[in-house]
């Protein structure tokens, strides 16, 4: 059990991440109460049959009432309307944070809405996979994985709060760093969006190809295709906010990856081997790094032969 401990800590949002944290808060003993909301009252019920929580709702203002600390696990455009409709609700002293992968917009949405009385201290915790739900949460699934949080410029009068949300994060079994918010949204940019938007294309580019068949790309997908498809069935809602609330870092990655394809693409025809070898040189590099990092397993087909499917 981990000494940093919460009264009550308040979900808003039970998806992946959010049901994540339920159940990591309450193995870890990290709460006396974990209260749930969520504007879906069939996803509410779920997340009761799973015993996630102690009290559930689908009014935000009700679960955040007497919260120590409440998290926002909601697509990053609903952030704005989430900070309005708990605002008046907010204990003073209250740790409000959120799990989205953009900063810039998610502290525009949010900051104007909170009250003085709270700490606002924004955070990602940047780990996930293409499930989404209550049913696809994980206890571990923090574990070894960076959280960022983006104190806002104010955060010194904060200290202690955010000395106990690093610890909460730690706790979770992340890894913590903090970073200013536009950084934070160039640095996601490049490492987060731009790949599933890539893998997004990609995939909507095969469906759309009128000489391969549908059943031919399914069929005879090979690793690199396969790869892609985890990529593209992430949630859309999610990413279609992503995409919105991040777009001039993500247009300015875009335009950046775009001019280093026509260079790709000269190479090949052309038949420069040098340049495309050099390339493939220095990428599988970044791959090594990765794996001694300890973001990556190092194992064959990435190790999904003993990955054990989402615990309920």
């Amino acid at each position: 059990m981990s000494d940093i401990h919460f009264n009550k800590i308040a979900l808003i949002g039970i998806g992946l991440i959010g049901s994540s944290l339920a159940r990591v808060i309450r193995r870890e003993g990290l709460a006396g109460h974990i209260a749930i909301a969520t504007r879906s009252a069939e996803t509410l019920k779920r997340a009761e049959e799973l015993g996630l929580g102690d009290s559930y709702t689908t009014d935000n203002a009700e679960v955040v009432r007497d919260a120590d600390l409440v998290i926002v696990s909601v697509p990053v455009g609903s952030s704005g309307l989430v900070a309005s409709q708990i605002a008046g609700s907010l204990k003073a002293g209250a740790i409000v944070t959120d799990v989205g992968s953009t900063k810039g917009s998610v502290i525009a949405q949010m900051q104007p809405e909170l009250p003085d009385h709270v700490h606002f201290i924004p955070g990602h915790p940047i780990a996930g996979t293409e499930y989404s739900g209550p049913d696809a949460g994980f206890a571990d699934l923090f574990i070894n994985r960076w959280c960022i949080l983006t104190p806002l410029p104010d955060t010194d009068a904060d200290a202690d709060a955010l000395a106990k949300l690093n610890a909460f994060w730690e706790a979770c079994g992340s890894k913590t760093d903090q970073m200013d918010p536009q950084h934070h949204d160039l640095v996601l940019a490049i490492v987060s969006h731009l790949p599933h938007i890539i893998a997004y294309n990609i995939v909507g580019t095969a469906n759309d190809l009128e000489k391969v068949t549908e059943s031919e790309v399914i069929k005879y997908s090979a690793s690199g295709f396969r790869d892609f498809t985890r990529l593209a069935a992430s949630d859309p809602t999610m990413w279609r906010d992503v995409c919105l609330h991040n777009k001039d870092a993500i247009l300015e990655m875009l335009g950046r990856f775009s001019e280093d394809l026509a260079s790709l693409q000269r190479a090949i025809r052309w038949s420069d081997g040098d340049a495309l070898f050099d390339l493939f040189t220095r990428t599988r590099a970044i791959r090594r790094g990765i794996i001694d990092a300890g973001q990556e397993v190092d194992a064959p087909n990435f190790g999904r032969e003993a990955a054990s499917k989402p615990t309920k």
